[in-house]
C-alpha cells in the first residue's frame, strides 16, 4: 500500500511521542514556586472596570461577588448609591452576574450570566435587561436562550443582538422582538458578528453599529460558504473532561482559510427600524477584500466604513449615507509593505473630526482630518512611534497619546494641545498608559510601571493633570515579588544594526560562575518583547532556577519605525534568524555565560522562530523549545500570513524559504515541541507536519501534547507543566 502524507504524519507523530519518555519521573514538584510565577498570582492588581456616566462625574462598578452594582463619585470615590442588587430585583432573580453594560442615557443595564466562549474574544451568554427606576429584570430574549454581542440603541429603548448567526432587535418598550436577518446559517452566513479570521486578526467581536437617531442599524454579513472547513479531534481530556469522548474522540469543525484560500465574502447592509427594510450598500472599489470596521460618526448620514485590499497595503475610508446608500471616499492610506493594523483598527471619531494613526512619514503619528477628507492638523511628528491614542478632551482641546519619544523600550504618556504644545505626563523611563477614561475625557486612569516598579493606578483629572486619588498601589504585591530576579537592559551592535535586549541574572548571581542561557523571544512583526515595564512570568522563574535569560528584539519588531519593522516583508524568518543568532553570540561573549549551554525558546511566532534559528547552518544552540509553533506559513490564516507574505501564488519563493520544513535535516540540536490538540489558531497540523518531515529526513524531534487545549494552553496545571517540561528538557540536554 502506498503511504499517504497523512499516514506518514501519523507515523511521525507516534515516533515523536515515543521520544518523550523521560529518564526520570519528572513533575512540576521538581520546580518549587513555578505555579506562582506562571499562574494568576503573578499578575499585579488592577482596578475593576469603571463604567463612567456620560459626563464623567460618576461611574458604576460591579463588586467582587457579582451581586451589587454601585455608583461612585468620580472625584472622591465615595459611594453614591446602589443601582443593582441581585436580592432586590423584580420579576427575575439571579444569584450573581458576570459583567454588565449601561445604556447611553444611564437608565438601563444589560447584565450577563453564564458566558461560554466561542473563540478568543467572542462568547455567547444569557443577558437580562434591568430598568433602574422600576427594578424590573427581564430576559433580553425569550425566544433565543443564548445571545451574542448585544448592543443598546443610543436612546436605550432597543437592543440589537445575534443568535444563531442572525440579528434580532428587542424593543424594550413593547417587549417585542424583530428579526433583522433570516438567512444566517452555520458554515454559510454570519450576520452581525465576525468570522474566525476577522475576530482573530482584526481584533473585533461585533460587526454592528446604531445610527445616532436610532432609526438605522448597520451591519456586516459574512458569506463563508466557500471558505474551506477545518476540523480537529476532541478527547475526554483532563481539565473539565468531556465524558462523551471517553472511548471515541469527537470533532470540532469551523471555517478557517489558510494562506491563498478563499476568505468570507463580506458585505455591508443597513436596516431601517421603521420600515423593517434591509438594503445592501455597495462600495465602489472592486478590490475591497476586508471591511475591518464600521462606525457611525455622530450623524445618521455619516457611517464610516474602513476597507482593505487583500494585500493589506491599501486602506480606503468611506463616508456612507445608509439611507441613500451613497459612499464617498475621504481617505486613502497606502504602503509598499503592510499597513500597521492601528491605521485601520483604531480610527477615533469626534463630532467634528477624526484622528488616524499613520506611518506615512516612516514613523507612526497622529493626523486630524475633517469629514470632508481634508487634513486639519498633524498632531505629532518626530523620529518616534505613537503606540496608542486615548482620546480628545474638548474642554482643554488636548489629545492624549502614548509614544516611544523617550526611547523604543519606554512608553511616554503625553498630551498635545490646540497650539501644538506637547506635555509629557510620566517620567522618561518606564511605561505610562491610560487604562480607562470617561466619554468626554475629563477623567482618566493612569497606569505607571517599569521593570523594577510595580504598576500603580491613579485617577487623573484631565484638564488640570491633578491626581485625584490612588486606585491601586500594589504595595502588598511589591513586597511579595521584591526578591524576584529583574531584567537589566542593554544594547549591542551586529551587522551594522543596534539591538535592544534585556538580561535577567540568576538569584545569587556570581560573576565568577558560568551559567546556562535561555534565549527567550517572540520576534513577530510589529511586536515588542524588550519593554521597560513590570512583568513577572516564566522568564523570571528561569532565572530563579539558575539560568541567565536573554531576550533581544530583532528586525521586524515594533517601536523603531517602519524601516526596522518592514525589513522582514515577504521573507519571514530570515532576518529574525540572523538577529537571534547574533544575540546568542553576544550572550556567549559575556564572561559569566557558558557558550556551550545556550538554548532558544518561544511560543507561537516565537516557537516558529525558535525552530528557524535552531535550524540555521551556524546555529550555536545546545537545545530549542517551541510551543504552539507555526511550521509553514501556508498552514496559517489568510489575514496574518498574507499581511506579511502576500499569497503563496504571489510569493512562492518566500513561502518556501520561510518554512521550517525545508531545514529539518540541518538542525543539529535537540528540539522539543509542545502543542495543544485543540489549538484553533495555530493548528496541531503544524507540529504533525514537522514531525513527518523529520521522519522522512531520518531525524526526529520531541513532542509533548496537551489534550483539548487551545493556543494559550491554560487550565488546571497546564501552564506549569509547559514550563516545567521545558526546564526538565533543558536540564537533560544542556548538562
Amino acid at each position: 500500500m502506498k503511504k499517504t502524507r497523512l499516514h506518514r504524519a501519523i507515523t511521525a507523530l507516534g515516533a515523536a511521542l515515543l521520544t518523550c519518555v523521560a529518564t526520570h519521573a519528572a513533575s512540576i514538584s521538581d520546580y518549587p514556586e513555578l505555579e506562582s510565577y506562571v499562574g494568576g498570582s503573578a499578575a499585579a492588581k488592577a482596578p475593576k472596570p469603571m463604567h463612567f456616566a456620560a459626563d464623567g462625574l460618576t461611574y458604576l462598578m460591579l463588586n467582587d461577588a457579582g451581586t451589587l452594582i454601585t455608583r461612585y463619585d468620580t472625584k472622591s470615590g465615595k459611594e453614591v448609591e446602589t443601582v443593582f442588587d441581585v436580592t432586590h430585583t423584580r420579576e427575575t432573580t439571579l444569584k450573581s452576574i458576570t459583567s454588565f453594560e449601561v445604556s447611553a442615557d444611564g437608565g438601563k443595564i444589560l447584565v450577563c450570566v453564564d458566558k461560554r466562549p466561542v473563540y478568543r474574544r467572542s462568547f455567547t451568554a444569557q443577558y437580562y435587561v434591568y430598568e433602574l427606576r422600576s427594578r424590573l429584570l427581564k430576559p433580553l430574549s425569550t425566544e433565543h436562550p443564548r445571545q451574542q454581542a448585544p448592543l443598546f440603541s443610543p436612546d436605550g429603548r432597543m437592543v440589537a443582538f445575534v443568535a444563531d448567526n442572525n440579528i434580532y432587535i428587542k424593543k424594550l418598550d413593547y417587549g417585542s422582538e424583530v428579526a433583522v436577518t433570516t438567512d444566517g446559517a452555520k458554515d454559510k452566513i454570519i450576520n452581525g458578528v465576525p468570522d474566525w479570521t476577522y475576530e482573530e486578526e482584526f481584533s473585533t467581536s461585533s460587526s454592528m453599529t446604531w445610527a445616532p437617531d436610532n432609526l438605522t442599524l448597520c451591519f456586516l454579513k459574512s458569506n463563508e460558504s466557500d471558505v474551506p472547513k477545518y476540523h480537529f479531534q476532541l478527547y475526554e481530556g483532563y481539565d473539565n473532561p468531556m465524558k462523551e469522548y471517553a472511548l471515541y474522540p469527537g470533532t470540532f469543525e469551523y471555517k478557517y482559510p489558510v494562506a491563498g484560500e478563499p476568505n468570507s465574502v463580506v458585505s455591508l447592509h443597513s436596516y431601517d427600524v421603521e420600515t423593517r427594510k434591509t438594503k445592501e450598500i455597495s462600495l465602489p472599489d472592486r478590490n475591497i477584500e476586508y471591511i475591518p470596521r464600521i462606525a457611525y460618526a455622530f450623524a445618521p448620514d455619516r457611517l464610516m466604513v474602513t476597507t482593505l485590499n487583500r494585500d493589506q497595503n491599501r486602506m480606503e475610508l468611506y463616508c456612507v449615507n445608509p439611507r441613500s446608500t451613497t459612499a464617498k471616499s475621504i481617505l486613502v492610506e497606502q504602503s509598499e509593505a503592510w499597513l500597521p493594523s492601528a491605521t485601520y483598527e483604531s480610527i477615533s471619531y469626534t463630532a467634528d473630526f477624526f484622528v488616524v494613526r499613520s506611518a506615512r512619514s516612516g514613523y507612526t503619528h497622529l493626523y486630524q482630518y475633517a469629514y470632508t477628507g481634508a487634513l486639519q492638523r498633524t498632531l505629532t511628528a518626530g523620529d518616534y512611534d505613537v503606540t496608542d491614542y486615548y482620546g480628545y478632551d474638548p474642554a482643554s482641546g488636548c489629545h492624549f497619546y502614548q509614544s516611544t519619544s523617550s526611547g523604543a523600550i519606554n512608553r511616554r504618556l503625553s498630551k498635545v494641545d490646540a497650539k501644538g504644545k506637547v506635555t509629557d505626563l510620566n517620567a522618561p523611563e518606564g511605561t505610562g498608559s491610560i487604562t480607562a477614561a470617561s466619554p468626554v475625557m475629563n477623567f482618566y486612569v493612569q497606569c505607571l510601571s517599569s521593570s523594577t516598579d510595580v504598576p500603580t493606578y491613579t485617577l487623573i483629572q484631565a484638564n488640570s493633570g491633578k491626581a485625584m486619588r490612588t486606585l491601586e498601589d500594589n504595595a502588598d504585591y511589591a513586597r511579595i515579588w521584591a526578591a524576584s530576579p529583574r531584567p537589566e537592559f542593554f544594547t549591542f551592535e551586529a551587522g551594522g544594526n543596534t539591538f535592544h535586549g534585556y538580561i535577567i541574572k540568576p538569584s545569587g548571581f556570581s560573576p565568577a560562575k558560568r551559567y546556562p542561557v535561555i534565549m527567550s523571544q517572540y520576534s513577530g512583526p510589529d511586536s515588542q518583547s524588550v519593554l521597560n515595564r513590570w512583568s513577572v512570568g516564566a522568564e523570571n522563574y528561569f532565572a530563579k532556577a539558575g539560568y541567565v535569560v536573554v531576550c533581544v528584539d530583532g528586525r521586524g519588531t515594533g517601536g523603531r519605525g517602519r524601516a526596522w519593522a518592514t525589513a522582514v516583508y515577504r521573507n519571514l524568518g530570515h532576518y529574525e534568524t540572523i538577529d537571534q543568532i547574533a544575540a546568542a553570540r553576544y550572550a556567549a561573549s559575556l564572561p559569566f555565560v557558558d557558550p556551550a549551554r545556550i538554548a532558544i525558546y518561544g511560543w507561537s511566532y516565537g516557537g516558529y522562530e525558535a525552530i528557524m534559528a535552531a535550524s540555521a547552518a551556524d546555529a550555536p544552540y545546545a537545545a530549542a523549545v517551541a510551543v504552539a509553533p507555526v511550521t509553514d506559513w501556508r498552514y496559517y490564516d489568510t489575514v496574518y500570513a498574507e499581511r506579511f507574505m502576500l499569497t503563496p501564488g504571489q510569493n512562492a519563493d518566500g513561502y518556501r524559504t520561510s518554512s521550517t520544513l525545508q531545514y529539518v535535516s540541518r538542525r543539529k540540536c535537540p528540539l522539543l515541541i509542545m502543542h495543544g490538540t485543540a489549538d484553533d489558531n495555530v493548528h496541531l497540523f503544524n507540529t504533525i507536519s514537522y514531525s513527518s518531515h523529520c521522519i522522512e529526513a531520518g531525524t526526529w524531534c520531541d513532542t509533548f501534547l496537551f489534550p483539548n487545549k487551545n493556543h494559550s494552553i491554560l487550565g488546571s496545571k497546564s501552564r506549569a507543566v509547559v514550563y516545567g517540561k521545558l526546564l526538565d528538557y533543558l536540564a537533560t540536554n544542556m548538562k
